[in-house]
């Protein structure tokens, strides 16, 4: 009777496993699906950060003397509207901020008033 308790036991387990091998198969994991959400939530939970750490924008103290007009993102550097579509265009925050720093680095060690879309061209220039 012990060896028949025994067989009955290995049967019962087995139809167990079965069942069990049948369900995960049903709910098997797309692999590539999975991957490519997970780089998704990362690319935008990075972008946000650096949004975070790198404003676009910052305050400075009211300037009378300036000029109307559009100024570079974050600086009192006058532009074009054209120079500002074009920055705008840039897709990536961080790296839309890293451009607007170059053009605002060039353009103060060389003098500039005004960045136009030439001077852009030349010194958005990595």
């Amino acid at each position: 009777m012990e060896e028949k308790s025994l067989d009955q036991r290995l049967a019962a387990l087995e139809s167990r496993l079965a069942r069990m091998e049948t369900l995960l198969e049903r709910s098997a994991v797309d692999m590539e699906g999975a991957r490519a959400g997970i780089q998704q939530w990362v690319t935008e939970y990075v972008s946000l950060r650096l949004q975070q750490l790198v404003p676009e924008t910052c305050e400075h103290a009211p300037d009378d003397t300036a000029t109307p007009g559009p100024v570079l993102p974050g600086t009192r550097i006058r532009c074009t509207e054209e120079v500002l579509h074009r920055l705008s265009r840039i897709p990536i925050p961080f790296v839309r901020q890293m451009v607007t720093q170059k053009v605002v680095e060039t353009a103060r060690v060389e003098n500039v008033v005004t960045v136009d879309v030439r001077f852009f061209a030349r010194a958005a220039t990595f």
